[in-house]
């Protein structure tokens, strides 16, 4: 093994640079993703400067880490290995997150193989703030979001209450008797926290002081950002019971979610100071965060001191682990955009032959814009809108993938729903009592609401002979087919039905119901068992 001169470690380098260039190669298509995501999807716009303020974090403690031998360490294989099983479990069951987490694992392993133990629980913690830069689940993500959005809500009518308004909440309805503010998936706090949790995560590895202390900084970005979010929507509602709804849009409601981030950061830094005060003393800001952009000569002459050892030489650990990531760079380029090439799936009929009359029901198709075709890249498609005899309309829906991986895969309207601006209010399970050529299965109901409109909608995932309702299962059926009967084919079945004001949502349902049992037993000649 070649011994490298300090100041001259040009061997290690290089094969650094080709380590890395390998970890990235079979991800790329995961990371331009990413990427996109930062873009589209504001409460995760400050992910792109996540890996530049790890990198700085790390490069704060250069004179030391440069002095410090670099001994490499075993255990980084089998983080790389993890890593990348995970990629290829994430590219067949369609779940990007997983990836981005595989992603994370192969650079942690590589950073552990070249560094070694003693290094990385130096880096440990600049390292792990990657984990900010990666979006929740859409599942999680929408949860999380109803949730803020029903707390803020109640916390706002309590606020406006306060000053003598009158005022009535339904749901996230703020209800001002001349006006009606409805608190969105946008005002839900969403924004806030997931920036906020990240600088409280940097303020927490700055701050001076016991681990108690930090956990306790990185905690409380929670309840503040839910409390300054509440009094947001509960200034917007004052103001605009006093001047109109102009209060609440345009570059003004803008400028004041710019104002409550500022007011949350300001809360953050005044949690620290009364951490570090706490015992009496009154320390400085500088005496309190670590701002300084290297440690002082004097602790690291005292740390290599301590170090042990030769001059730097190339770990045999990081050696293997670079052979393992360029060997996983080139069967990935020779695999091609899938760790599987599916089968085309059975003999169908296309959608351009679905009937447009079922008994007393007359349908008209409709086409979907090409914006939309563009992100779901599916194969082919039904979109009919149809009325019984007495005008009432339901909406059918259904998509087709002949093959499905990470980069194209069936769209959940758990997920499509909230990103059109629609609120779900409710999901349940129901029984779908099938007919004498299809048993009886479970779909979904959702009743969403759009301002003052109201729908309910149904909906399933047709895959390969089974009706499903979990996201979840059918990521686990797509790995579990694609391994066992080399087919990802599937689709996805949904109808949509308006509720009238003054409507009984049951009989919206019998109407649902009606056409769904007419349509369902044909379903199979297009979305293959």
């Amino acid at each position: 093994m070649q011994t490298l001169r300090r100041g001259s470690p040009a061997l290690l380098y290089s094969l650094l640079a080709v380590a890395v260039v390998a970890a990235i190669l079979p991800f790329a298509r995961m990371l331009g993703e990413l990427y996109s995501l930062w873009n589209l999807k504001p409460e995760y716009s400050h992910g792109i400067i996540i890996p530049l303020l790890s990198a700085f974090l790390i490069w704060r403690q250069r004179a030391e880490l440069r002095q410090l031998p670099f001994t490499g360490s075993w255990l980084g294989l089998p983080l790389i290995a993890a890593g990348l099983l995970l990629r290829f479990v994430g590219e067949l069951t369609t779940m990007e997150t997983i990836e981005h987490y595989a992603f994370l694992l192969v650079i942690y392993g590589l950073v552990l193989a070249l560094t070694g133990p003693v290094i990385f629980r130096r880096l440990w913690m600049p390292l792990l703030m990657l984990v900010f830069a990666i979006p929740l689940p859409s599942v999680f993500n929408n949860a999380l979001s109803l949730q803020l959005q029903l707390i803020s809500s109640q916390l706002g009518v309590w606020v406006i209450r306060a000053v003598g308004i009158s005022v009535l909440l339904e749901g996230n309805v703020i209800d001002l008797g001349s006006y009606q503010l409805e608190v969105a998936e946008a005002c839900s706090g969403l924004r806030y926290l997931m920036p906020l949790m990240t600088l409280a995560f940097i303020l927490a590895y700055l701050f001076r002081g016991p681990m108690w202390k930090r956990v306790v900084i990185f905690l409380a970005s929670v309840p503040i950002t839910v409390l300054m979010n509440s009094l947001r929507i509960g200034f917007i509602g004052i103001t605009v019971e006093r001047w109109g709804s102009a209060m609440a849009q345009g570059a003004l409601h803008d400028f004041e979610g710019w104002v409550v981030f500022m007011l949350s950061t300001g809360s953050l830094l005044l949690v620290a100071m009364g951490l570090a005060r706490h015992a009496g003393s009154r320390p400085a800001l500088h005496e309190i965060f670590n701002f300084e952009l290297a440690r002082p000569k004097t602790a690291v002459r005292d740390s290599v001191a301590k170090a042990t050892g030769p001059a730097q030489t190339v770990p045999r650990p990081f050696v293997a682990a670079a052979v393992l990531v360029s060997a996983s760079a080139v069967t990935a380029a020779v695999a091609g955009p899938g760790p599987l090439q599916a089968d085309s799936g059975p003999a169908r009929a296309s959608f351009d032959e679905f009937p447009t009359r079922f008994g007393t029901w007359e349908g008209q198709r409709d086409a979907l814009q090409p914006v939309y075709l563009d992100v779901l890249r599916l194969d082919d498609y039904a979109l009919i809108n149809y009325r019984d005899a007495n005008g009432r309309p339901v909406n059918f829906y259904a998509a087709y993938y002949q093959t499905q991986n990470a980069s194209r895969a069936v769209h959940s309207p758990h997920d499509c729903i909230p990103g059109g601006g629609w609120e779900i209010q409710k999901l349940e399970q129901r029984v779908f009592p099938g007919s004498d050529h299809s048993g009886a299965f479970q779909i979904n109901r959702a009743v969403v609401q759009l301002g003052s409109q109201r729908e309910i909608v149904y909906y399933w995932f047709q895959e390969r002979g089974r009706q499903l309702t979990s996201d979840y299962l059918v990521r686990w059926y797509l790995l579990w087919d694609g391994l066992t009967q080399h087919r990802t084919d599937g689709g996805l079945v949904r109808f949509v039905a308006p509720v009238p004001p003054g409507v009984d949502e049951a009989s919206v349902d019998a109407s649902m119901m009606a056409l769904a049992n007419q349509i369902v037993p044909t379903l199979g000649r297009y979305i293959p068992n």
